[in-house]
């Protein structure tokens, strides 16, 4: 990571000469400005700066969407402001002579954070995780595919026969991983640089699909990680003249792809997961039940926050690794919630969501719905053993972001956790991303009905 005494060092030493300040959108990408490195230093590290608000209610194709009470046409689409988060700077070092902070977006007018914003979102979570003197540790176990076609053949062959880096199963395989290790190596090499520390990669399920794992820490420091983690190889993929997707789920007959989040809570020091109370086969404490139990039950109430898109929904098939059942089970890779670990590395695993969720508001809402869980003393269902894909009695994720989108925007939970106007603003944003869908013709239509119907 990067002080402003170091920064100014790198600048008088002809090392760097730009900072990227950004923050994320709904969709969990990073938009913002690329600052002269002098001019950051003497005037956006104190000052920040400005962007229109207009970000906060587009489409993925950026185009402004009538509708939100936040930002319209009516409103003539105003600025925030982008605050620097200074614990966020650090060298990019995949590009050139460039640093990167990523910033809180304020209300140009009050200064008090945007409430919608997904930053802000988690950030209240932890105001609350912090009043009971708690933390939160975690990590998010990020899965993407590797594809040998640049982005730009990609976009003109309109995202057909793109051709996998892998031509078999490769979970695990260290052979196919030597294939990809110049593009993995650089990504390990300048993640490591850039201030997020790596701690393995390897190969997974599906054809040319793979993770890099970077090491857990404080919850909002791993969510900051997360959103620098998909830009840094999104970009040294497309300097190679390759692509890599997070979509979830890539291909009907591949594996998804996910974003298993690990979370434990920390007081003084210690896991406070860590107890004597017998939980199923796990010896944990009163907060660690509580917290796995809220954390269940409230699975329905927040699902847009683990899965944000159409695509998302796809991934949750039987036996294709990705939950379809609300159950928590101890080292079960069939469960949607697996503890693992013991002591100190106690700790639960929501596999729920894909590798398309937001960080921010993703780990928000896992906190959320712990700590709800802490405060009214749920219990956890009873911890299940065997295959939870043939447990067909067992409450199932939501079908579909139309489902989940109710649920969520008809949650007494939700609008009393997050705000009404949060949920309103959000419920907004996922039902425009179903309707674009519903009015779209897909290649399957065309290949089912073009001449059999």
């Amino acid at each position: 990571m990067l002080t402003l005494e170091g920064l100014r060092q790198l600048i008088q030493d002809d090392q760097l000469e730009t900072v990227i300040v950004a923050f994320t959108d709904h969709y969990g990408r990073l938009l913002g400005k690329r600052v002269d490195a002098e001019f950051f230093l003497d005037d956006v590290c104190n000052s920040g700066t400005h962007g229109c608000d207009y970000l906060l209610t587009t489409d993925i194709a950026m185009e402004p969407v009538p509708g939100y009470d936040y930002a319209n046409w009516e409103l003539g689409y105003g600025d925030f402001h982008m605050v620097p988060d200074l614990l966020t700077l650090r060298l990019a070092s995949w590009l050139d002579k460039t640093a990167i902070v990523l910033c809180d977006l304020h209300n140009d007018k009050s200064h008090q954070p945007e409430n919608i914003a997904p930053r802000s979102v988690l950030r209240k979570q932890l105001e609350a995780l912090s009043a009971d003197g708690l933390i939160c540790k975690a990590a998010s176990e990020l899965e993407y595919y590797l594809l040998e076609n640049s982005y730009r053949q990609a976009f003109e062959q309109n995202y057909q026969n793109l051709k996998p880096a892998g031509y078999y199963l490769e979970d695990y395989h260290i052979l196919q991983g030597t294939r990809t290790e110049k593009y993995t190596a650089a990504v390990r090499r300048h993640l490591k640089k850039s201030g997020i520390p790596v701690e393995t990669s390897k190969g997974e399920w599906g054809l040319g699909q793979h993770e890099v794992n970077i090491r857990y820490s404080e919850v909002l420091a791993m969510a900051d990680h997360h959103v620098v983690y998909k830009q840094c190889l999104k970009e040294i993929a497309d300097s190679m003249g390759l692509s890599i997707t997070f979509m979830a789920k890539f291909a009907t007959d591949q594996a998804g792809s996910s974003s298993h989040l690990h979370l434990s809570l920390w007081k003084d020091g210690k896991n406070a997961f860590v107890g004597d109370e017998q939980i199923g086969p796990v010896k944990g404490s009163a907060i660690f039940k509580w917290f796995l139990g809220g954390w269940i039950k409230h699975v329905p109430d927040v699902m847009p926050f683990y899965a944000p898109t159409i695509n998302s929904y796809k991934r949750y098939v039987d036996g294709s690794w990705a939950p379809t059942r609300l159950a928590w089970s101890y080292d079960n890779r069939t469960a949607g919630f697996r503890v693992v670990g013991k002591g100190e590395s106690l700790r639960i695993e929501c596999r729920i969501p894909g590798a398309d969720c937001n960080p921010y508001l993703a780990f928000a809402a896992s906190l959320a719905s712990g700590l709800d869980g802490i405060k009214n003393k749920i219990e956890p269902p009873e911890c299940f053993i065997g295959d939870i894909y043939a447990a067909a009695h067992l409450p199932r994720v939501p079908y579909s972001l139309a489902e989940a989108t109710s649920l969520f925007e008809n949650s007494a939970f939700a609008k009393e956790t997050f705000g009404e106007d949060v949920v309103k603003h959000y419920s907004h944003f996922f039902r425009i991303e179903q309707k674009a869908y519903d009015k779209s013709v897909t290649d399957w239509e065309r290949k089912r009905y073009f001449e059999q119907i």
